[in-house]
Protein backbone atom coordinates (compact mmCIF):
# COMPACT_ATOMS: atom_id res chain seq x y z
CA UNK A 1 0.00 0.00 0.00
CA UNK A 2 1.18 3.34 -0.97
CA UNK A 3 0.12 4.93 2.64
CA UNK A 4 2.33 2.57 4.33
CA UNK A 5 5.56 3.17 2.07
CA UNK A 6 5.68 6.71 3.49
CA UNK A 7 7.12 7.97 6.80
CA UNK A 8 8.33 10.94 9.10
CA UNK A 9 7.40 13.26 11.44
CA UNK A 10 8.20 16.40 9.86
CA UNK A 11 7.64 17.91 6.62
CA UNK A 12 11.15 17.92 5.29
CA UNK A 13 11.40 13.98 6.43
CA UNK A 14 8.16 13.35 5.04
CA UNK A 15 8.81 14.71 1.77
CA UNK A 16 12.12 12.69 1.71
CA UNK A 17 10.38 9.28 2.51
CA UNK A 18 8.21 10.49 -0.76
CA UNK A 19 10.76 10.90 -2.70
CA UNK A 20 12.59 7.44 -1.87
CA UNK A 21 9.31 5.69 -2.44
CA UNK A 22 9.60 7.39 -6.18
CA UNK A 23 13.06 6.17 -6.46
CA UNK A 24 12.22 2.63 -5.36
CA UNK A 25 9.31 2.37 -7.29
CA UNK A 26 6.53 2.30 -5.00
CA UNK A 27 5.14 5.30 -6.16
CA UNK A 28 4.81 5.26 -10.31
CA UNK A 29 4.51 8.35 -12.65
CA UNK A 30 0.44 9.15 -12.25
CA UNK A 31 -0.37 7.96 -9.12
CA UNK A 32 -2.00 9.85 -5.95
CA UNK A 33 -0.31 10.22 -2.96
CA UNK A 34 -2.74 9.79 0.26
CA UNK A 35 -4.77 13.03 1.57
CA UNK A 36 -3.28 15.24 3.88
CA UNK A 37 -5.67 14.13 6.27
CA UNK A 38 -5.23 10.59 6.19
CA UNK A 39 -1.43 10.89 5.77
CA UNK A 40 -1.74 12.87 9.18
CA UNK A 41 -3.62 10.74 10.97
CA UNK A 42 -1.64 7.73 10.05
CA UNK A 43 1.87 9.01 11.01
CA UNK A 44 0.07 11.01 13.84
CA UNK A 45 1.40 14.60 12.73
CA UNK A 46 -0.67 17.03 12.15
CA UNK A 47 -2.50 18.11 8.71
CA UNK A 48 -0.34 21.22 8.68
CA UNK A 49 2.87 19.25 8.71
CA UNK A 50 2.26 17.32 5.34
CA UNK A 51 0.64 20.16 3.76
CA UNK A 52 3.87 21.35 4.01
CA UNK A 53 5.53 18.40 3.06
CA UNK A 54 3.87 18.59 -0.39
CA UNK A 55 4.40 21.90 -0.90
CA UNK A 56 7.78 21.20 -1.04
CA UNK A 57 7.19 18.10 -3.07
CA UNK A 58 5.44 20.56 -5.55
CA UNK A 59 8.08 23.35 -5.12
CA UNK A 60 11.18 20.47 -6.06
CA UNK A 61 8.80 19.94 -9.35
CA UNK A 62 7.71 15.79 -7.72
CA UNK A 63 4.20 16.13 -7.37
CA UNK A 64 1.47 18.13 -8.74
CA UNK A 65 -1.93 18.90 -7.54
CA UNK A 66 -5.26 18.71 -9.69
CA UNK A 67 -8.06 19.45 -8.16
CA UNK A 68 -10.54 16.74 -7.52
CA UNK A 69 -8.01 14.20 -8.65
CA UNK A 70 -5.81 15.20 -5.53
CA UNK A 71 -1.88 15.30 -5.53
CA UNK A 72 0.03 12.82 -7.82
CA UNK A 73 3.64 12.34 -9.04
CA UNK A 74 4.50 14.28 -12.13
CA UNK A 75 4.71 11.95 -15.00
CA UNK A 76 8.18 13.10 -14.92
CA UNK A 77 9.07 13.45 -11.34
CA UNK A 78 12.42 15.89 -10.93
CA UNK A 79 13.86 13.06 -8.58
CA UNK A 80 13.97 10.76 -11.60
CA UNK A 81 15.46 12.21 -14.77
CA UNK A 82 13.78 11.26 -18.15
CA UNK A 83 16.73 11.98 -19.83
CA UNK A 84 18.50 9.80 -17.47
CA UNK A 85 16.11 6.81 -18.25
CA UNK A 86 18.44 5.24 -21.21
CA UNK A 87 18.16 1.68 -22.68
CA UNK A 88 20.25 -0.92 -21.20
CA UNK A 89 22.39 -1.36 -24.67
CA UNK A 90 24.29 -5.13 -24.98
CA UNK A 91 27.62 -5.38 -26.17
CA UNK A 92 28.08 -5.50 -29.57
CA UNK A 93 25.06 -2.91 -30.01
CA UNK A 94 25.24 -0.36 -32.01
CA UNK A 95 24.46 2.41 -30.03
CA UNK A 96 22.47 5.16 -32.13
CA UNK A 97 20.38 6.57 -29.04
CA UNK A 98 22.59 8.82 -27.53
CA UNK A 99 22.08 12.07 -29.29
CA UNK A 100 25.61 13.25 -29.31
CA UNK A 101 27.86 14.86 -32.42
CA UNK A 102 30.15 12.56 -34.06
CA UNK A 103 33.59 12.99 -31.90
CA UNK A 104 35.65 13.02 -34.74
CA UNK A 105 33.99 15.83 -36.19
CA UNK A 106 34.31 18.53 -32.79
CA UNK A 107 36.94 21.29 -33.28
CA UNK A 108 37.48 20.92 -29.33
CA UNK A 109 39.08 17.86 -29.57
CA UNK A 110 42.08 19.39 -31.52
CA UNK A 111 42.14 23.06 -29.57
CA UNK A 112 45.07 24.77 -27.84
CA UNK A 113 44.18 25.35 -24.28
CA UNK A 114 47.09 27.26 -24.05
CA UNK A 115 46.85 31.11 -25.43
CA UNK A 116 49.53 31.99 -27.99
CA UNK A 117 50.58 34.50 -25.44
CA UNK A 118 50.24 35.02 -21.65
CA UNK A 119 46.70 35.77 -20.82
CA UNK A 120 45.84 38.90 -18.11
CA UNK A 121 44.58 37.60 -15.20
CA UNK A 122 40.72 38.33 -14.81
CA UNK A 123 40.01 39.23 -11.52
CA UNK A 124 36.93 40.30 -9.33
CA UNK A 125 34.61 43.05 -10.60
CA UNK A 126 35.71 43.26 -14.54
CA UNK A 127 33.07 42.38 -17.19
CA UNK A 128 31.41 39.64 -17.11
CA UNK A 129 31.95 38.79 -20.98
CA UNK A 130 34.98 39.11 -22.97
CA UNK A 131 35.29 41.89 -25.47
CA UNK A 132 36.27 39.41 -27.89
CA UNK A 133 33.48 37.09 -27.16
CA UNK A 134 30.84 40.47 -27.22
CA UNK A 135 32.63 41.45 -30.52
CA UNK A 136 32.10 38.41 -32.14
CA UNK A 137 28.78 37.14 -30.90
CA UNK A 138 27.49 40.67 -32.19
CA UNK A 139 28.97 40.03 -35.36
CA UNK A 140 27.53 36.71 -35.79
CA UNK A 141 23.68 37.10 -34.24
CA UNK A 142 23.55 40.10 -36.41
CA UNK A 143 23.85 38.17 -39.41
CA UNK A 144 20.84 36.14 -38.63
CA UNK A 145 18.59 39.01 -37.80
CA UNK A 146 18.97 38.64 -33.87
CA UNK A 147 19.57 41.85 -31.90
CA UNK A 148 22.68 41.71 -29.78
CA UNK A 149 22.79 44.92 -28.63
CA UNK A 150 22.69 43.53 -24.59
CA UNK A 151 24.31 40.27 -24.12
CA UNK A 152 25.07 37.54 -21.32
CA UNK A 153 27.28 34.21 -21.66
CA UNK A 154 25.98 31.31 -19.48
CA UNK A 155 27.13 27.91 -18.91
CA UNK A 156 25.25 25.94 -22.13
CA UNK A 157 21.90 26.38 -23.34
CA UNK A 158 19.77 24.88 -20.54
CA UNK A 159 21.42 26.99 -17.95
CA UNK A 160 20.36 29.97 -20.00
CA UNK A 161 16.62 28.96 -20.71
CA UNK A 162 17.17 28.18 -16.88
CA UNK A 163 18.28 31.48 -15.77
CA UNK A 164 15.53 33.29 -18.35
CA UNK A 165 12.91 31.45 -16.80
CA UNK A 166 13.77 32.44 -13.44
CA UNK A 167 13.46 36.01 -14.45
CA UNK A 168 10.02 36.38 -15.14
CA UNK A 169 7.94 33.10 -13.92
CA UNK A 170 7.70 31.78 -10.40
CA UNK A 171 6.52 27.87 -9.51
CA UNK A 172 2.95 27.52 -10.71
CA UNK A 173 3.07 29.49 -13.67
CA UNK A 174 2.42 27.43 -17.25
CA UNK A 175 4.85 26.94 -19.83
CA UNK A 176 4.66 26.60 -23.61
CA UNK A 177 6.91 23.84 -25.10
CA UNK A 178 7.03 21.40 -27.99
CA UNK A 179 5.73 17.76 -27.86
CA UNK A 180 7.84 16.14 -29.01
CA UNK A 181 10.89 17.86 -27.37
CA UNK A 182 13.88 18.26 -25.45
CA UNK A 183 13.55 16.06 -22.24
CA UNK A 184 16.10 18.13 -20.65
CA UNK A 185 13.77 20.77 -20.66
CA UNK A 186 11.07 18.79 -19.43
CA UNK A 187 13.14 17.90 -16.40
CA UNK A 188 13.85 21.19 -15.70
CA UNK A 189 10.25 22.38 -15.84
CA UNK A 190 9.76 19.75 -13.27
CA UNK A 191 12.41 21.22 -11.22
CA UNK A 192 11.42 24.62 -11.41
CA UNK A 193 7.46 23.75 -10.41
CA UNK A 194 6.25 25.12 -13.79
CA UNK A 195 3.79 23.34 -15.26
CA UNK A 196 3.80 22.30 -18.88
CA UNK A 197 1.19 23.43 -22.05
CA UNK A 198 2.51 21.27 -24.99
CA UNK A 199 2.39 22.09 -28.37
CA UNK A 200 2.61 19.89 -31.56
CA UNK A 201 5.80 20.18 -34.05
CA UNK A 202 6.13 19.60 -37.78
CA UNK A 203 8.95 19.83 -40.43
CA UNK A 204 8.24 23.40 -39.98
CA UNK A 205 7.99 24.33 -36.66
CA UNK A 206 5.37 24.37 -34.03
CA UNK A 207 2.05 24.06 -35.55
CA UNK A 208 -0.01 27.95 -35.27
CA UNK A 209 -3.07 26.40 -33.90
CA UNK A 210 -1.34 24.76 -30.72
CA UNK A 211 0.67 28.01 -30.03
CA UNK A 212 -2.50 30.14 -29.92
CA UNK A 213 -4.75 27.52 -27.82
CA UNK A 214 -1.26 27.81 -25.30
CA UNK A 215 -1.83 31.46 -25.65
CA UNK A 216 -5.47 31.64 -24.65
CA UNK A 217 -4.82 29.11 -21.79
CA UNK A 218 -2.68 32.29 -20.31
CA UNK A 219 0.94 30.87 -20.72
CA UNK A 220 3.54 33.36 -19.20
CA UNK A 221 6.30 31.68 -22.02
CA UNK A 222 6.86 30.02 -24.86
CA UNK A 223 9.97 27.80 -25.86
CA UNK A 224 10.80 27.37 -29.57
CA UNK A 225 13.57 25.25 -30.91
CA UNK A 226 14.71 27.38 -34.21
CA UNK A 227 16.38 24.37 -36.05
CA UNK A 228 17.77 21.08 -35.23
CA UNK A 229 14.87 20.83 -33.15
CA UNK A 230 15.72 17.07 -30.69
CA UNK A 231 14.05 15.17 -31.44
CA UNK A 232 12.67 15.45 -34.67
CA UNK A 233 14.63 17.66 -36.36
CA UNK A 234 12.14 20.21 -37.20
CA UNK A 235 13.59 23.54 -38.68
CA UNK A 236 11.31 26.93 -38.12
CA UNK A 237 10.18 27.89 -42.15
CA UNK A 238 10.09 31.38 -43.03
CA UNK A 239 6.92 30.89 -43.64
CA UNK A 240 5.54 29.73 -40.04
CA UNK A 241 7.85 31.89 -38.73
CA UNK A 242 5.52 34.89 -39.97
CA UNK A 243 2.72 33.28 -38.73
CA UNK A 244 3.97 32.97 -35.84
CA UNK A 245 5.38 36.38 -35.61
CA UNK A 246 1.85 38.15 -36.09
CA UNK A 247 0.31 35.85 -33.69
CA UNK A 248 3.08 36.60 -30.83
CA UNK A 249 3.15 40.16 -31.56
CA UNK A 250 -0.73 40.60 -30.43
CA UNK A 251 0.45 38.95 -26.85
CA UNK A 252 3.71 41.28 -26.93
CA UNK A 253 3.34 42.66 -23.16
CA UNK A 254 2.65 39.34 -21.15
CA UNK A 255 4.25 36.93 -22.58
CA UNK A 256 8.36 35.94 -22.52
CA UNK A 257 9.66 33.99 -25.74
CA UNK A 258 12.56 31.72 -25.41
CA UNK A 259 14.27 30.51 -28.70
CA UNK A 260 16.64 28.09 -28.42
CA UNK A 261 19.66 27.83 -31.40
CA UNK A 262 21.39 24.94 -29.56
CA UNK A 263 22.23 23.56 -33.68
CA UNK A 264 24.01 26.66 -34.57
CA UNK A 265 26.99 25.70 -37.00
CA UNK A 266 25.47 22.00 -38.21
CA UNK A 267 21.98 22.33 -38.20
CA UNK A 268 21.62 22.54 -42.03
CA UNK A 269 18.68 24.87 -42.31
CA UNK A 270 19.00 28.50 -42.22
CA UNK A 271 17.73 30.25 -38.96
CA UNK A 272 14.09 32.30 -39.41
CA UNK A 273 14.22 33.80 -35.96
CA UNK A 274 11.08 34.85 -33.33
CA UNK A 275 13.41 36.87 -31.63
CA UNK A 276 12.46 40.57 -30.82
CA UNK A 277 8.75 39.51 -31.65
CA UNK A 278 7.47 40.07 -27.75
CA UNK A 279 8.35 42.75 -25.20
CA UNK A 280 10.44 40.29 -22.99
CA UNK A 281 12.52 37.70 -25.21
CA UNK A 282 15.44 36.26 -25.04
CA UNK A 283 17.57 33.82 -27.96
CA UNK A 284 20.05 31.55 -26.62
CA UNK A 285 22.93 29.83 -29.09
CA UNK A 286 25.39 27.15 -27.57
CA UNK A 287 28.37 26.17 -28.98
CA UNK A 288 28.56 22.73 -27.37
CA UNK A 289 26.96 20.54 -31.18
CA UNK A 290 29.24 22.21 -33.31
CA UNK A 291 32.32 22.46 -30.79
CA UNK A 292 31.90 20.08 -28.29
CA UNK A 293 29.80 19.64 -25.60
CA UNK A 294 31.99 20.06 -22.79
CA UNK A 295 32.62 23.52 -24.47
CA UNK A 296 30.02 24.10 -21.43
CA UNK A 297 29.04 27.91 -23.33
CA UNK A 298 26.13 29.53 -24.91
CA UNK A 299 25.60 33.08 -25.60
CA UNK A 300 22.69 34.73 -24.73
CA UNK A 301 20.68 37.37 -26.25
CA UNK A 302 17.52 39.31 -25.42
CA UNK A 303 16.09 42.45 -23.90
CA UNK A 304 17.93 44.27 -21.96
CA UNK A 305 15.63 43.62 -18.81
CA UNK A 306 15.87 40.45 -19.37
CA UNK A 307 19.69 40.45 -19.84
CA UNK A 308 20.17 42.91 -17.04
CA UNK A 309 18.31 39.83 -14.97
CA UNK A 310 20.58 37.32 -15.56
CA UNK A 311 23.31 38.88 -15.39
CA UNK A 312 22.41 40.07 -11.53
CA UNK A 313 21.63 36.31 -10.60
CA UNK A 314 25.05 35.35 -12.58
CA UNK A 315 26.64 37.74 -10.04
CA UNK A 316 25.21 35.99 -6.84
CA UNK A 317 25.75 32.56 -7.96
CA UNK A 318 29.13 31.58 -10.44
CA UNK A 319 29.92 35.26 -10.82
CA UNK A 320 30.82 34.92 -14.81
CA UNK A 321 31.88 32.02 -17.06
CA UNK A 322 35.26 31.56 -17.60
CA UNK A 323 37.44 33.92 -19.87
CA UNK A 324 39.38 30.90 -20.32
CA UNK A 325 36.90 29.29 -21.61
CA UNK A 326 35.19 32.35 -23.61
CA UNK A 327 38.74 32.85 -24.77
CA UNK A 328 38.59 29.50 -26.29
CA UNK A 329 34.76 29.61 -27.99
CA UNK A 330 36.40 32.87 -29.56
CA UNK A 331 39.32 30.72 -30.69
CA UNK A 332 37.35 28.52 -32.08
CA UNK A 333 35.10 30.46 -33.79
CA UNK A 334 37.77 32.52 -35.71
CA UNK A 335 39.72 29.35 -36.22
CA UNK A 336 39.23 28.40 -40.55
CA UNK A 337 40.29 24.66 -39.95
CA UNK A 338 37.58 24.70 -36.89
CA UNK A 339 34.86 26.30 -39.05
CA UNK A 340 35.73 24.00 -42.13
CA UNK A 341 35.68 20.80 -39.86
CA UNK A 342 32.20 22.31 -38.55
CA UNK A 343 30.75 22.89 -42.26
CA UNK A 344 32.08 18.87 -42.49
CA UNK A 345 29.80 18.04 -40.31
CA UNK A 346 27.23 20.09 -41.59
CA UNK A 347 27.20 18.34 -44.51
CA UNK A 348 28.07 14.93 -43.34
CA UNK A 349 24.97 14.95 -40.64
CA UNK A 350 22.84 15.67 -43.53
CA UNK A 351 23.95 13.34 -45.60
CA UNK A 352 23.46 10.85 -42.93
CA UNK A 353 19.77 12.28 -42.26
CA UNK A 354 18.43 12.49 -46.12
CA UNK A 355 19.97 8.69 -46.57
CA UNK A 356 18.61 7.48 -43.77
CA UNK A 357 14.62 8.93 -44.39
CA UNK A 358 15.03 8.11 -47.86
CA UNK A 359 15.93 4.30 -47.13
CA UNK A 360 13.19 3.33 -44.67
CA UNK A 361 10.66 5.46 -47.28
CA UNK A 362 11.94 3.04 -49.91
CA UNK A 363 10.89 0.22 -46.80
CA UNK A 364 7.64 1.55 -46.14
CA UNK A 365 8.33 3.92 -43.18
CA UNK A 366 7.49 7.49 -43.11
CA UNK A 367 10.81 9.42 -40.99
CA UNK A 368 11.09 13.08 -40.23
CA UNK A 369 14.75 14.66 -39.72
CA UNK A 370 15.46 18.07 -41.72
CA UNK A 371 17.96 18.99 -39.39
CA UNK A 372 19.79 18.70 -36.49
CA UNK A 373 21.46 14.94 -35.96
CA UNK A 374 18.28 12.95 -35.24
CA UNK A 375 15.50 11.09 -37.73
CA UNK A 376 12.23 10.96 -35.39
CA UNK A 377 9.89 7.70 -36.70
CA UNK A 378 6.37 7.28 -35.80
CA UNK A 379 5.88 3.88 -34.24
CA UNK A 380 2.75 2.29 -32.82
CA UNK A 381 4.38 0.65 -29.78
CA UNK A 382 7.88 1.84 -28.78
CA UNK A 383 9.01 -1.04 -26.91
CA UNK A 384 8.48 -3.58 -29.25
CA UNK A 385 9.98 -1.74 -32.08
CA UNK A 386 12.62 -0.82 -29.41
CA UNK A 387 13.39 -4.57 -28.50
CA UNK A 388 13.05 -5.57 -31.75
CA UNK A 389 16.07 -3.77 -32.86
CA UNK A 390 17.78 -4.01 -30.43
CA UNK A 391 17.70 -8.01 -31.27
CA UNK A 392 18.40 -7.53 -34.50
CA UNK A 393 21.95 -4.90 -33.14
CA UNK A 394 20.58 -1.31 -33.31
CA UNK A 395 19.70 0.70 -30.58
CA UNK A 396 17.50 3.85 -30.72
CA UNK A 397 15.65 6.00 -27.90
CA UNK A 398 12.31 5.15 -27.14
CA UNK A 399 9.90 8.33 -27.91
CA UNK A 400 8.57 8.57 -24.36
CA UNK A 401 11.75 10.42 -22.96
CA UNK A 402 10.64 13.09 -25.45
CA UNK A 403 6.92 13.33 -25.65
CA UNK A 404 3.99 14.39 -23.67
CA UNK A 405 0.64 13.82 -25.19
CA UNK A 406 1.78 13.39 -28.86
CA UNK A 407 1.89 9.47 -30.28
CA UNK A 408 4.98 7.22 -29.97
CA UNK A 409 7.98 7.23 -31.92
CA UNK A 410 11.47 6.21 -31.54
CA UNK A 411 14.31 8.41 -32.02
CA UNK A 412 17.53 7.51 -33.89
CA UNK A 413 21.09 9.76 -33.88
CA UNK A 414 23.05 10.21 -37.01
CA UNK A 415 25.62 11.93 -36.40
CA UNK A 416 28.40 8.88 -36.77
CA UNK A 417 26.50 6.80 -38.97
CA UNK A 418 28.67 5.05 -41.36
CA UNK A 419 27.88 5.14 -45.59
CA UNK A 420 27.39 1.64 -45.43
CA UNK A 421 25.48 1.27 -42.17
CA UNK A 422 21.94 2.99 -43.58
CA UNK A 423 20.67 0.35 -45.45
CA UNK A 424 21.18 -2.61 -42.71
CA UNK A 425 19.60 -0.52 -40.43
CA UNK A 426 16.73 1.19 -42.82
CA UNK A 427 16.44 -2.95 -43.06
CA UNK A 428 16.20 -3.54 -39.21
CA UNK A 429 13.52 -0.49 -39.07
CA UNK A 430 11.47 -1.67 -41.26
CA UNK A 431 11.11 -5.42 -40.46
CA UNK A 432 10.95 -3.96 -36.49
CA UNK A 433 7.86 -2.35 -37.41
CA UNK A 434 6.41 -4.23 -40.41
CA UNK A 435 6.92 -7.90 -38.10
CA UNK A 436 3.78 -9.57 -36.85
CA UNK A 437 5.15 -12.07 -34.36
CA UNK A 438 6.21 -10.89 -30.49
CA UNK A 439 8.93 -9.08 -29.46
CA UNK A 440 11.58 -11.22 -27.43
CA UNK A 441 12.88 -9.54 -24.39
Amino acid sequence: MVQRSIAGTGAESIAASVEEAISRGDLAPGDALPSIRGLANQLGVNANTVAAAYRLLRDRGVVATSGRRGTRVRDRPASTPRSLRGLDVPAGVRDLSTGNPDPALLPIAAARFAPAKPARPIMYGEPAMSAELVESARGDLAADGVCADDLAVTSGALDGIERVLATHVRPGDTVAIEDPGWANLLDLLAALGLSAETVRVDDDGPLVSDVAWALDRGVRALIVTSRAQNPTGAALSAHRAGLLHSLLAERSDDLLLVEDDHGAGIAGERLHTLAGTTRRWAFVRSASKAYGPDLRLAVLAGDRRTVERVHGRLRLGPGWVSHVLQDLAVGLWTDEAARRLVRKAEQRYAENRTRLCAAVAERGVTAYGRSGLNVWIPVLDETVVITRLLNAGWAAAPGTRFRVRTPPGIRITIADLAGHEIDPLADAVAAAMHSTGPASV
